[in-house]
């Protein structure tokens, strides 16, 4: 009886077509990053100020959803894929993540425990960046796994914040948010363990620089 080999997930090599920073991809990218103060600020603000403060907020992050996926299919399209493209977009995501799981925990809509759960596993990868540039490289490219664990939380949380009601609709809301958040919590980690396994298998093929 044979075994079968482990399978290793190997990183390719990113690619680039410029290393230009002020592309059209990239100003979307700053913009998103620019959206991350805002939606805090709307969350957080005195319902007495802005009555529809959720809703704006919940708009906040859907524009910036779709300038993640505008910046990336520009970025195809008009093979204007950069390094600082690369870096930004992974940057942006985990910024809004944290920045949502926080202004909602001060909300009390969120467990602080969440942000721990989820600031944990970005320290995790903040440790292992030293040892990618020791071999060459300043990030991984993203995982699939890691994109999906980023869309079911940024999902998930609108629907947090818009559940925060008795109405029927708002438990409804409440509900699916939260079964998307937890779902996505465990993919976020999973995605985690991909980019340290791939950092370790970096660091035995590649020799140090």
């Amino acid at each position: 009886m044979t075994s079968t080999p482990a399978t290793r997930v190997d990183p390719p090599a990113p690619t680039y077509d410029t290393d230009r920073v002020f592309t059209v991809p990239n100003l979307l990218s700053f913009a998103r990053l620019a959206g991350v103060p805002l939606f805090v600020l709307v969350v957080l603000l005195p319902p007495a100020w802005l009555p529809a403060a959720d809703v704006v907020a919940v708009l906040v992050l859907a524009l910036a959803g779709f300038t993640d996926w505008l910046d990336g299919f520009l970025a195809r399209r008009w093979h204007m894929t950069s390094r600082v493209g690369q870096m930004l977009d992974p940057v942006a995501d985990r910024l809004y993540i944290l920045a949502i799981v926080i202004a909602l925990a001060l909300r009390d809509l969120v467990p602080w425990w969440l942000l721990v759960v989820l600031a944990l596993r970005d320290l995790v990868l903040a440790a292992i960046v030293p040892l990618l540039r020791s071999r060459g490289y300043t990030s991984l490219p993203v995982h699939f796994i890691g994109k999906s664990a980023t869309f079911a939380l940024l999902y998930a949380f609108p629907l947090v914040l818009l559940g925060d009601g008795t109405s029927t609709s708002h438990m409804m809301a409440k509900v699916v948010g939260w079964a998307s958040a937890l779902w996505g919590a465990g993919l976020y980690w999973w995605a985690g363990v991909l980019y340290v396994r791939q950092t370790f298998d970096l660091m035995r093929r590649e020799p140090r620089r």
